[in-house]
């Protein structure tokens, strides 16, 4: 209709290009769809095959996590665990079963102990540092040892990122598995509903670690939840402390026919035992035999006491059976009057210890991270942790710990400052003739407002519930508004540099709300995911990348040239030589960015675990290549629109619409819908003040090797939680500087 208003002449022509191109669509969406494989299911075969990979994945990262945490050797801690003493815990006896009792250094007993239950569901309790996650560990070895083909996989995951007020528990498991064990979504060997059909058949044998780490009330709502959502005879896990627990069961009730259990003290002899044997040969098996004779002696001391908690018996091997301190300092009464205190000096020695170990081993290697830095780092990390009440350090959320990204707002503008910078910066490679320099410099700062319109618009609309379930109407708002904050800014260019503004409103309107729509619809609003991207993996196998690449390219050429023969002959009845070569410009471009997203794509391999790095490493990946294809779509679709108003004739304007157009604009919205971006620039800041080292992810790879940290698919957390938390408190203590001119000034006034 505006073609006809505008043109009469050309009516013709347009309703038969706008028919053919309805109809291919509707060729296409049926195809599509019929193709799609969400609208079938994974069959029988294809899960038990995702089953049998998924129980090879968990149990090779978890001895891998095993051998790191020093767990068998020489053998694990002999810690008793039985049915909680605490009274109404546990659920009926005649929905549980037998009485639980094992121990954890004998695994088959423990695994049978399990298998005993009548449900196989239990609650792990204790206090912190008592084993709890360490049992979740053993426990998930142990089943994997002999399991068959017809019992559940173990799948341990961290409570942590759980909210029920905003998740389903099987939404978020979905999510969960998918993040951390990515070869399942591959569609062509395990199906489109691999994950979901595994856990809806009782597949999978749920291990919730940390149901502490949630604040409360936050405890007891998960806890509700577990029980209302979750089928009763799914098998489950759950760790936690035993007073959270308590508190949440008052409110929740108790985790239906589920076991309750908890560890008995270990005692001092046995403990010293497994250390001497830690302990090579040499001088300091005198050492441990002093401190064995004053435990005998003082059964009831601070030394002898500190050693019945798994996770002192544990500081007391870093610190002294595997490093050149001497054991029996320990005994020592005057230092050390209490437990408490024993457990404060392994837990400062901990960290100092364990680098200067590494140090010397091989200072001139990767790992030559000083102990004075790695301390502050690890402080800072601890002390961010506890003031946010998690134990997870995911690497997405990093952003939250500098205040310039953490708010909306603040983001809009730093997202507007970048888009700015790049347009400018791409101002100055551009020439033409048609615009001056201050007119380019006005597009530009009306393609900063867009950008900057469409951030504030979409991080107001996130927290509005009727915007989640709205996404397809979201992203029409967050266009129109970019659109409308531009396009005045971007008329009166246009006016004055060709004297024309009837079609010029036209093409820029469309041109400029088409774009901003296609990259928000390709990639999403323009806010920090809650979870990092990762390779789709069902479009493309390896062996068919080049022939697929080659046809892409070569079909999308075809296109474009057919479509700008037919918009340049409508509108000035013949063809030019310079439409044809722009269409196959035009064509190419497309066709690479397409190609390229392909090559993104490709299946995930069957032995991959997601790891914090990995995770990194295919957001970065993902979020380049849709910058370029978002940045190369918007200049394209800029472009096209101006074939029709006859702005576009010459290669020299393909460059200059594509450097100084709406590209850095798409670009920039573009990687603002993913989590690498905020990350690199939080990354960066806290560097510059010395929070964080610039190699972030190789410090914490370095940690984790040490013993420092664990590794829980991406997300890393402090070994124990009692050293997150010793760290934090000496975070808050004042520098000694700081502290004297504090004093200082008291003293004066």
């Amino acid at each position: 209709m505006v073609i006809w208003k505008l043109k009469p002449a050309a009516i013709g022509n347009a309703s038969s290009l706008a028919a053919a191109v309805i109809g291919l669509f509707s060729v296409m969406a049926t195809w599509a769809w019929r193709r799609n494989p969400r609208h079938s299911r994974s069959t029988a075969a294809q899960l038990a095959e995702a089953a049998q990979t998924l129980a090879r994945l968990v149990h090779r990262q978890w001895q891998d996590e095993a051998v790191l945490r020093q767990l068998f050797d020489p053998a694990p801690l002999p810690v008793l665990w039985a049915d909680c003493p605490v009274p109404h815990l546990s659920d009926h006896r005649q929905l549980i079963g037998d009485p639980f009792t094992c121990r954890a250094d004998a695994l088959q007993e423990l695994a049978d102990a399990f298998r005993g239950l009548t449900r196989r569901r239990l609650v792990v309790l204790g206090p912190a540092g008592s084993g709890k996650t360490t049992l979740a560990v053993l426990l998930t070895l142990a089943l994997l040892r002999d399991r068959d083909d017809a019992e559940p996989v173990p799948v341990l995951l961290s409570l942590a990122s759980f909210d029920p007020a905003r998740d389903s528990v099987h939404s978020w498991l979905r999510r969960q598995i998918a993040a951390d064990y990515p070869v399942l979504t591959d569609t062509e060997a395990y199906g489109p509903s691999a994950i979901t059909d595994l856990i809806a058949e009782r597949r999978l044998l749920l291990m919730l670690d940390g149901l502490d780490e949630r604040p409360q009330p936050g405890s007891d709502a998960v806890l509700a939840t577990l029980n209302t959502t979750l089928d009763p005879q799914t098998p489950l896990v759950l760790t936690c402390r035993t007073a959270d627990y308590t508190a949440a069961v008052a409110t929740a009730g108790v985790l239906n026919a589920a076991a309750v259990i908890a560890p008995a003290p270990i005692r001092p002899e046995a403990a010293l035992t497994l250390l001497r044997l830690a302990t090579p040969p040499g001088p300091r098996q005198d050492s441990w035999c002093t401190l064995t004779q004053h435990v005998a002696r003082e059964p009831e001391g601070a030394a002898a006491q500190a050693l019945t908690r798994p996770m002192t018996v544990a500081l007391a091997r870093a610190v002294y059976a595997d490093a050149q301190g001497e054991p029996e300092e320990l005994g020592d009464t005057r230092r050390f009057p209490s437990a408490a205190d024993v457990e404060r000096h392994l837990l400062d020695a901990l960290i100092p210890t364990l680098y200067e170990r590494a140090y010397r081993q091989g200072p001139t290697t990767r790992r030559s991270w000083d102990p004075h830095h790695a301390r502050q780092y690890l402080t800072f990390l601890a002390a961010g942790l506890e003031s946010r009440g998690t134990n997870d350090l995911a690497w997405w959320h990093l952003y939250q710990w500098v205040p310039a990204l953490s708010k909306p707002w603040r983001r809009a503008w730093a997202v507007a400052a970048v888009t700015l910078a790049a347009l400018l910066t791409s101002a100055r490679l551009a020439t033409s003739e048609e615009i001056s320099v201050w007119w380019g410099l006005l597009v530009n700062l009306a393609a900063a407002s867009s950008t900057m319109s469409v951030s504030v618009v979409s991080s107001t609309l996130a927290t509005r519930q009727w915007a989640a379930t709205r996404p397809g109407l979201t992203k029409v708002i967050c266009a129109l508004a970019g659109t409308s904050t531009a396009i005045p800014m971007i008329l009166l260019v246009n006016y004055f540099a060709h004297g024309h503004m009837p079609t010029a409103a036209l093409v820029n309107f469309c041109s400029l709300g088409f774009a901003l729509w296609l990259v928000l619809i390709g990639n999403g609003l323009p806010n920090p995911p809650r979870m990092p991207s990762r390779p789709h993996t069902h479009l493309v196998s390896r062996r068919h990348v080049r022939p697929r690449v080659i046809a892409i390219v070569m079909s999308v050429i075809a296109t474009s040239e057919a479509v700008t023969v037919i918009l340049t002959y409508a509108q000035h009845g013949a063809v030019s030589s310079a439409a044809v070569w722009g269409g196959a410009v035009i064509g190419a471009t497309l066709g690479v960015s397409l190609a390229t997203l392909g090559l993104v794509r490709v299946p995930v391999a069957v032995g991959e675990v997601t790891t914090s790095r990995s995770s990194v490493l295919a957001d970065r990946q993902i979020s380049l290549v849709s910058g370029a294809a978002s940045a190369l779509a918007v200049a394209v679709a800029f472009t096209t629109f101006s074939l029709v108003s006859a702005d576009l004739q010459t290669m020299a304007s393909v460059v200059y619409h594509v450097l100084l157009g709406l590209g850095p604009v798409g670009f920039t919205l573009a990687l603002a819908a993913y989590s690498w971006p905020y990350y690199s620039l939080a990354r960066l800041l806290l560097a510059a003040r010395g929070r964080i080292p610039w190699r972030l992810q190789a410090f914490l790879a370095d940690a984790h090797q040490l013993g420092i940290l664990r590794q829980v698919g991406p997300v890393y957390q402090f070994r124990h939680a009692r050293l997150q938390g010793h760290l934090a408190v000496q975070a808050q203590v004042p520098h000694p500087r700081a502290l004297r001119m504090g004093l200082r000034l008291t003293a004066n006034r």
